[in-house]
């Protein structure tokens, strides 16, 4: 992460584009795909204004969730912050565990911005309706093509 960092170090918020990090986000999942399944390989891009305050891929083996992950590491910097996610939060868990939305709510992010919707029944949509009706932006569809292929 720091060497990308780096490269956009002193940019201002007005020329940092979604899609930038949305590209980042696939960039971060990309080594782990194959490596997570059952689930899916997310990345997750954690930003604060223009700077990168976190960014995770999901676990070996699926665990943890690349959101949570992503939260844990900023700490108090996610407050305000936008999510880039290659795939929707989850809403609900197979585990006991608290979902990737709830985890984003406590955390105090803002907005989401997902590539792909997940595909799996028990979880489409789940994750963005939670988020929506606690006031969260949230924006899907940025660069789906290019996420799908991070999926693994």
């Amino acid at each position: 992460m720091a060497v990308w960092l780096r490269a956009f170090a002193g940019v201002s918020g007005t020329g940092v584009s979604d899609e930038l990090f949305m590209r980042r986000a696939i960039a971060v999942a990309l080594p782990h795909v194959g490596l997570t399944a059952p689930n899916p390989t997310v990345g997750c891009v954690l930003v604060q204004g223009a700077v990168v305050v976190a960014e995770a891929v999901t676990g070996m083996g699926g665990r943890p969730h690349a959101e949570e992950q992503a939260v844990e590491m900023a700490g108090e910097a996610a407050r305000g912050a936008t999510a880039y996610v290659t795939l929707e939060p989850c809403g609900q868990r197979s585990s006991a565990r608290p979902s990737c939305s709830e985890r984003l709510l406590e955390a105090g992010v803002v907005r989401v911005v997902a590539a792909l919707r997940d595909p799996h029944p028990y979880a489409a949509g789940r994750g963005p309706e939670r988020l929506r009706a606690a006031g969260v932006a949230v924006e899907l569809g940025l660069l789906a093509e290019e996420a799908a292929s991070a999926l693994g």
